[in-house]
């Protein structure tokens, strides 16, 4: 099955979410690479405004509403004009779910593997990692929170 055929499959509220993924997501990685990380998340958070539900989003719980917006990141990355770094699709991710009204936080970590320092960011709602697998980001040493959470002032 070809991609426009599994697009034209998807329920509207599906389609909807893509769409919005497919287009935040290289604006999220212009924004990241032009204004850093603290000035590009108090953008999007701007951009948040009030909550509105996706679709008929009383119908599910919270977290299968925030299950199938972390789907459609995933698959906006994967079909996308390039493949999003999990910084990008946790930004996006956790912008979406906050126009839902779905209490979500983003939750980076780090570690030293061999010579090399790495960095993993992802998305957590209700204690539920959402856009990672199983247990990579167990591998990862999380901040406290004040970093990830932090919201930017404008400078």
């Amino acid at each position: 099955m070809g991609r426009w055929e599994k697009f034209r499959r998807l329920s509207s509220e599906e389609r909807d979410l893509l769409i919005r993924a497919l287009f935040l997501l290289p604006l999220t990685a212009a924004a990241l690479r032009l204004l850093g990380f603290r000035r590009s998340q108090a953008a999007l958070a701007r951009l948040a405004g009030a909550p509105t539900p996706f679709g008929d989003a009383r119908a599910k719980s919270l977290l299968e509403n925030a299950q199938l917006a972390a789907r459609m990141v995933r698959a906006a990355s994967e079909n996308g004009f390039r493949r999003a770094s999990c910084l990008e699709q946790s930004l996006v991710l956790q912008w979406l779910l906050s126009r839902q009204g779905i209490p979500a936080q983003l939750r980076i970590g780090v570690r030293k593997q061999q010579q090399h320092f790495e960095a993993h960011a992802w998305v957590e709602s209700g204690g539920a990692v959402l856009n990672d697998g199983d247990d990579a980001h167990r591998h990862y040493a999380p901040f406290d929170g004040s970093i990830a959470a932090a919201e930017a002032q404008p400078r």
